[in-house]
């Protein structure tokens, strides 16, 4: 069986990486362009840090000028950037998993950076309004490189997105985030569409304990199960997985998790 890849707008193909190398560069952008010295002062501006000269220039209070600082690497619509290999979407994700994404960076139990610096001096409802204006836009997906992998690799991806691996008590990804991996209301993200290098460094960071979440941490616990090959596997297997008819997320109270998930309490999903 011939491996499957995205051939279309993706360029030249890369070989799957160790995850862990990724994650030792997970404080930094991967592949992409600097954070800018631009988005820097915009944010710096917007969020009020002292000390500004007198006489600087007017930076206009409205929506589309606060998230200067999050459309440079996420996209103008939120829509990811595809061609960084890296940047996920934000746009049609829940609003509450969005808010509590910026909270988390915010509180340090998630490093990166170029986030950590743009969220430190925003409010709880200045991020919700954040979330709630990139979780309304509905856009079309820009698909990211994917690495050639063996067809057996994306046959165990395949099989984790679907029916876990019960022997090593792992559950299905579809369990959590919904049948189509399109995500659940009203804090479960989707996880079609994202880059290769994102879900593996993320599924990274939860291993080498540098991305956390409300106890208990369900994401932690199944990442820790995890074998390196099985997060190539998933993130190649997601990356490549064809998008469905309604890439929507799925009704609050649709999916019952088979784990128990402080955050789901948290944003009012289910028990």
């Amino acid at each position: 069986m011939r491996s499957r890849q995205l051939s279309a707008g993706c360029g030249r193909v890369r070989r799957p990486a160790v995850y862990h190398f990724r994650m030792i560069r997970n404080t930094r952008p991967l592949r992409a362009k600097p954070f800018g010295l631009a988005a820097v002062f915009v944010a710096a501006s917007v969020f009020g840090t002292p000390g500004l000269a007198a006489g600087a220039p007017h930076i206009p209070d409205t929506l589309q000028q606060r998230i200067a600082a999050c459309t440079t690497c996420h996209g103008v619509d939120g829509e990811g950037r595809a061609a960084s290999g890296y940047f996920p979407r934000l746009a049609g994700k829940p609003a509450a998993y969005l808010a509590r994404q910026m909270q988390n960076f915010k509180d340090g139990l998630r490093k990166y950076a170029p986030m950590e610096y743009t969220v430190r001096h925003l409010s709880p409802a200045y991020m919700r309004e954040i979330a709630d204006y990139f979780a309304a836009k509905q856009v079309l997906y820009a698909r990211s490189p994917v690495p050639l992998v063996a067809a057996a690799t994306l046959q165990r991806g395949d099989q984790l997105l679907a029916k876990g691996d019960p022997s090593r008590r792992i559950p299905a990804c579809s369990s959590c985030h919904g049948s189509q991996l399109t995500g659940v209301e009203p804090s479960t993200p989707g996880l079609v569409g994202l880059p290769y290098d994102y879900i593996s460094a993320q599924l990274g960071s939860w291993r080498t304990h540098t991305r956390a979440m409300v106890a208990p941490d369900c994401m932690a616990e199944v990442a820790s199960r995890l074998r390196e090959s099985d997060i190539t596997a998933v993130a190649a297997a997601l990356a490549s997985r064809a998008l469905p008819a309604d890439t929507r997320a799925q009704a609050a109270g649709s999916v019952t998790p088979p784990l128990r998930c402080g955050v789901l309490r948290a944003t009012g999903g289910t028990p």
